[in-house]
């Protein structure tokens, strides 16, 4: 049996044990037997492979690489999934560039077939994957116990590695807006409405890059580089967050007021709860 992660409490103090003890955690979901051997037969078979059609035909090799770039649900799409490979990366108008979808991009640049030179699979290349792989199931079961912290933690990962790749501008934004997960800590630590998703795509770049220059002084997806910028990113989500799904059984006093449950409503509960933060 795959390792549980433990996450004792919701909201910022459940990220907290979480940040704390990841490394701890991480190292003993790694363990379980039938992720070792999926991993294990991918290093042992994936020099063997020659081409996308290889890659795809092999559905023990493809689950890894999927799951590598947090495409897991894709494995059944087959041929979208050489289309993308095999479109490469070096045209701008290449398959997986018009997608937009930055989980999409660095797989196509990471099983390179479709580019000059093809897919070298170097020792390196090799264990990042492995580990990128872990890393992203260790996420999903994360959010088997609490969805918000699979969210902040895949903002963490793939934000943090997209503001590293100095992006011109516009592509920063619209890769960080073709990531769901990306895209919904946006929204939340933002405070943006429901309806942002359905004004046109340059508008809410305008928006979120100046809401990324309100709170951290810099309009480019680059300021998330800033470890720092990322974790008040990360807090803000988290409390907003809280704010948008009200009190649980976590929140200082909760247990106190659910003895008082008959006589305050629901109502008198928050506003008692909110006069003593």
């Amino acid at each position: 049996m795959a390792f549980a992660p433990v996450i004792p409490l919701s909201g910022l103090g459940g990220w907290r044990f979480l940040e704390n003890t990841q490394e701890r955690q991480q190292t003993l979901f790694n363990r379980s037997p039938d992720l070792q051997r999926e991993v294990d037969y991918f290093k042992d078979n994936i020099n063997n492979i020659s081409s996308s059609a290889e890659l795809v035909g092999d559905r023990r090799l493809l689950a890894v690489a999927l799951g590598a770039f947090g495409l897991s649900d894709e494995i059944n799409k087959q041929a979208f999934v050489r289309k993308v490979i095999d479109g490469g990366t070096f045209d701008s108008l290449s398959f997986a560039n018009r997608l937009g979808n930055s989980k999409y991009i660095k797989f196509a640049e990471t099983f390179s077939f479709g580019n000059d030179g093809g897919f070298v699979p170097t020792t390196n290349r090799i264990n990042d994957i492995a580990d990128n792989f872990l890393s992203t199931q260790f996420e999903e079961a994360v959010g088997d116990v609490d969805n918000t912290m699979r969210l902040a933690l895949n903002f963490k990962r793939e934000m943090g590695a997209l503001a590293e790749q100095d992006l011109p501008l516009n592509i920063g934004w619209f890769r960080a807006m073709g990531s769901q997960p990306i895209r919904a800590v946006l929204e939340s630590a933002f405070n943006l409405p429901a309806e942002f998703s359905q004004i046109g795509l340059d508008q809410q770049k305008e928006i979120l890059m100046a809401k990324a220059n309100k709170f951290f002084g810099g309009e480019s997806i680059n300021v998330f580089s800033k470890p720092e910028v990322l974790n008040d990113m990360i807090r803000r989500f988290h409390l907003q967050e809280q704010i948008n799904n009200g009190p649980d059984a976590s929140t200082p006093g909760m247990a106190a007021l659910n003895l008082l449950q008959g006589g305050l409503g629901a109502n008198g509960f928050l506003n008692l709860l909110l006069s003593n933060t």
